[in-house]
């Protein structure tokens, strides 16, 4: 087995996790980044992120260290590969491993004798060994744990935090063999500050990766079942919660619409491979069904507010303010923003979404919608502040209601205005 300071790294798909990664990587190791987009490339080689989880600063470090290509015949020069493509779900919210797998017989087809291959993207426990291994013996013709090796390390990304980065967040790190799990390790130590945890299989890794989302999941689930209780009982569920945490042991969770690659993704993941072997995962799927409903949630608790204003619901201009699944990033992926405006499409309201961090072409790409690029004053009958995102919030309370109309209604989803200046708040 090749030994760290052999190791050539190619880093399969640029996204908001694999950039990142091979950014670090390449401070260490000669580094090739691989996409399937040539777009994504070719911004890349002129030195921007759109995503921006990366710096032109820290692009331009890394130049001549780390190579982005399309070309997947470029792999071939590498013997340790990091696959970082997505896990989404289909619309019948069951795992969608298309993504792995076109990425697993790309690698298979550039696979060599001594090579080792380390997966990132979440999945269930087994799907490395069971689902992508196979194809990699398939596409190479070679034997698992006997010309090539495997190795699992979960994503810690967080997209848009600056504070928590790839390489101060503490890796998790597995492998097919023994000798496998010690060179993965041995790899990422060389890039992570915060340091590794090296679990005792890749099943352990997969396993510990898909239920941190999951207990989030469940966690927020019930602030937010509690938020329609206390909404009933008319008491402010901040409040509660502001009040509740003076208690050194109380998780501080919020309210709230429940999207993103993770949170809203990972559950399905674990709950498939749960059915499959038999247990119904009660609690795990309650959760993703009350997360999965807040956004219509809170499109009727706004309808409802007109209606008691007297406005008529059909044709009123609805602003909805955010849209991405999370606060100061672009990432659209999931994003429950848009149960919201489909929810009040339903109504017949005439919904308008703005967004500064989003660009319109992938808002219309992705979600068919056109975004406004600067809201009309005194023109809305209802605004909903659905994302925290720091323009917003420097906005204040007076200048997010001068968007609406005498009489308008202001609904704050993430409780960043004070409660007596909002109609409500989630």
């Amino acid at each position: 087995m090749l030994r760290p300071e052999e190791a050539r790294i190619g880093v399969v798909g640029l996204g908001y996790v694999g950039l990142p990664l091979a950014v670090a990587f390449a401070r260490a190791f000669p580094t090739l980044g691989f996409d399937i987009s040539p777009a994504r490339v070719a911004e890349l080689r002129a030195g921007r992120d759109s995503s921006l989880e990366v710096s032109p600063e820290e692009l331009a470090e890394v130049r001549g260290r780390l190579e982005v290509t399309d070309d997947p015949e470029a792999l071939r020069r590498c013997n340790v590969y990091v696959v970082t493509v997505p896990t989404p779900i289909d619309r019948h919210k069951r795992p969608d491993l298309g993504p792995l797998l076109a990425a697993s017989r790309t690698v298979g087809r550039v696979l060599k004798r001594g090579d080792v291959v380390i997966y990132e993207s979440t999945v269930y426990p087994g799907c490395t060994e069971e689902d992508c291994v196979p194809v990699l013996e398939r596409e190479s013709g070679l034997r698992f744990n006997e010309d090539f090796w495997c190795g699992y390390s979960p994503e810690r990304i967080n997209p848009g935090d600056k504070e928590h980065r790839v390489t101060d967040i503490v890796k998790v790190t597995s492998g097919s063999t023994p000798e496998a799990a010690e060179l993965v390790d041995a790899l990422y130590r060389r890039i992570i500050r915060a340091g590794t945890h090296q679990a005792s299989s890749i099943r352990v890794a997969e396993a510990a990766k898909v239920i941190e989302n999951t207990q989030r999941d469940v966690n927020i689930a019930l602030v937010n079942e509690l938020a329609v209780l206390f909404h009933r009982l008319g008491i402010d569920t901040l409040e509660v919660l502001e009040a509740a945490g003076t208690k050194w042991n109380f998780l501080p969770f919020r309210p709230g619409l429940v999207g993103g690659h993770c949170i809203g993704v990972d559950p399905y993941y674990l709950t498939h491979k749960a059915q499959e072997v038999g247990h119904h995962p009660e609690v795990i799927l309650a959760g993703r069904r009350l997360n999965d409903r807040m956004g219509a949630y809170v499109a009727e608790r706004v309808v409802k507010l007109m209606t008691r204003r007297r406005m008529a619901v059909p044709d009123a201009r609805v602003l909805v303010m955010g849209l991405t699944f999370k606060e100061n990033c672009p990432d659209l992926r999931n994003t429950r923003v848009v149960d919201i405006v489909e929810e009040l499409r339903g109504y017949h309201a005439r919904v308008e979404v703005h967004d500064p961090w989003v660009a319109p072409e992938e808002a219309r790409r992705e979600y068919g919608l056109e975004l406004v690029r600067e809201p009309e004053r005194g023109a809305y009958d209802a605004v909903i502040l659905a994302v925290a995102h720091r323009q917003f919030r420097e906005m204040g309370a007076e200048a997010i209601r001068a968007l609406g109309r005498p009489g308008a209604v202001l609904f704050d989803v993430k409780g960043i205005l004070p409660r007596d200046q909002v109609d409500e708040r989630l």
